[in-house]
């Protein structure tokens, strides 16, 4: 499976501006900037989607995993918080830390603590964020 998204600038880093489209169509031409970015302009920025990414992933992968284990969440809420920070003349993505509230009849505290483990380490986007990239540059 490949999923696909595109992101379009025009300008200057600082004063430019871009747009992000996704396949599916849930991004449609969304802006983004050094606005939305660093000053919270409307809009996204790529740290947002990789936390919205990291929590839809994690929690999904956790309610497959409490399903295999014969429990069924009433509610599983996860926030993502993504941290950039200056690393020599650019930025890192340093952390993301997941915090999770969920409501799981009949699981004890340990049974929890071991099946949430384990979708943090099996969950795709936590997987992707010590991946190798591959890049394919061309002028157009």
């Amino acid at each position: 499976m490949i999923r696909k998204a595109r992101a379009v600038w025009q300008g200057t880093g600082r004063d430019g501006t871009g747009h992000l489209s996704s396949e599916s169509g849930v991004l449609a031409e969304t802006p983004y900037s050094f606005k939305t970015r660093f000053e919270n302009e409307k809009g996204t920025n790529p740290e947002e989607l990789i936390a919205a990414a990291h929590a839809g992933c994690f929690t999904m992968a956790l309610a497959f995993g409490l399903q295999l284990a014969g429990f069924t969440p009433t509610e599983l809420s996860t926030e993502a918080a993504v941290t950039l920070e200056p690393e020599g003349k650019g930025f890192k993505i340093s952390r993301s830390a997941l915090t999770l509230r969920a409501k799981v009849p009949n699981l004890d505290d340990a049974g929890f603590a071991r099946i949430a483990g384990e979708a943090e380490k099996n969950c795709p986007v936590s997987k992707v964020l010590n991946a190798d990239i591959s890049l394919d540059a061309k002028l157009v």
